[in-house]
């Protein structure tokens, strides 16, 4: 098992000392929210990479179907050049509920699946070194600026991992996370979501193996733990096949002062390792 931190908020500053203090503390990454408006995840991300050695960088999550495909490839090869080889890209839908606002996007569950796919498609073309992609949604040529695409190394080198959110039990969905190598799981039920439950790991985790996904794909859980010795919550995950805890504190306000201590103490205490992580 691997152990992040998302941090849940604050200004620049703050986020990037939360970072340095994370890496500091014995944790394996940092993850930021990519917000529709405030402090941008990526020039956020670069910064800590440039003030960090060690921990993985990451969005959690970048809403892919609201986002430019062929921008969100090249701020990850940019991250992952700064960071010497740390990045991660982990993407979804987006959540509707989760502070987009009104912005003009799309919302249609369908077409945002669409897109998600398509857009992951293109992000590894470019990655790959095709400067063309065509699909239902997307008509990209930029072979005329191969100049500035030798700039990024192509094929990336190391490749960059990219996680996704897989809903549990729909096929689509989760053929979606075939091909890519972690999974953020969910679970749906009657329409909406449901807690995630151990057994319902165990099962999609089954289901990848069956279906072709790579042996050593992540599989990320997230939750809370209230000190580096709170093991408890993380052992029955690992006994399922999960490779990574994120620790997460979600609850609003994000960026009050009280808020911020509270984090900044957490992350002071360390990962809750388990034993077998500490030899």
């Amino acid at each position: 098992m691997r152990y992040g931190f998302i941090l849940p908020g604050g200004t620049g500053p703050e986020q990037l000392a939360q970072a340095k203090l994370a890496e500091e503390s014995g944790w394996d990454a940092v993850f930021v929210w990519e917000a529709a408006y405030g402090v941008d995840a990526w020039s956020l991300l670069a910064a800590m990479a440039q003030a960090t050695d060690n921990v993985l960088l990451g969005t959690m999550l970048t809403p892919l179907p609201w986002r430019r495909p062929w921008k969100v490839a090249s701020q990850a090869a940019t991250l992952q050049e700064l960071s010497g080889g740390r990045a991660v890209l982990a993407v979804g839908l987006g959540a509707i509920s989760t502070g987009l606002g009104r912005t003009g996007e799309v919302l249609d569950r369908a077409e945002r699946a669409e897109l998600l796919d398509e857009g992951i498609d293109l992000i590894r073309s470019l990655w790959a070194g095709d400067m063309t992609f065509k699909s239902k949604h997307f008509d990209v040529d930029l072979s005329g600026r191969e100049d500035l695409a030798e700039v990024l190394a192509a094929p990336l080198d190391p490749p960059i991992p990219i996680w996704c959110v897989g809903a549990w039990p729909r096929p689509k969905s989760m053929r979606r996370i075939v091909r890519c190598e972690g999974l953020l799981p969910v679970v749906m039920e009657g329409g909406g979501f449901r807690t995630t439950y151990p057994d319902d790991i165990r099962e999609m985790a089954g289901w990848l193996r069956a279906n072709g996904a790579p042996a050593n794909i992540d599989i990320i859980m997230e939750g809370e733990t209230k000190s580096g010795a709170d093991t408890k919550a993380v052992q029955k995950w690992a006994d399922v096949g999960c490779t990574w805890w994120l620790e997460s504190r979600w609850e609003m306000p994000h960026h009050s002062k009280e808020r911020l201590n509270l984090v900044r103490r957490r992350i002071k205490a360390g990962p809750p390792r388990l034993p077998a992580d500490r030899t």
